[in-house]
């Protein structure tokens, strides 16, 4: 049996789908780490949970479409959490990254 530390939890769920999104090269944790969400024991970063909705900051493959792929992390978040998802672009891995 698992301890309430080491089960997912809803700022886990959202990273692991947002990295399913094709075109979404990894999370960001802001520029100076100031994007988590804080759990015992560890921290989720690129995922902030507010009391209306949540923020994923991200960095995009280099040819994915800036668009197509932010509406996608939309889309994909959206079925785990109630209220608005704000999707913020950090960055854009350069070509030789992807």
């Amino acid at each position: 049996m698992s301890s309430d530390a080491t089960k997912p939890v809803l700022a886990e769920l959202v990273s692991e789908r947002v990295l399913t999104v094709p075109g979404v090269h990894e999370l960001h944790p802001g520029v100076m780490g100031e994007v988590g969400t804080y759990l015992p024991g560890r921290r989720v970063p690129g995922v902030r949970l507010t009391q209306d909705g949540c923020e994923v900051h991200v960095v995009l493959d280099w040819a994915a479409p800036v668009a197509g792929t932010t509406d996608a992390v939309r889309t994909a978040v959206r079925t785990l959490v109630d209220g608005p998802v704000d999707v913020v672009v950090e960055d854009v891995a350069g070509p030789a990254d992807v």
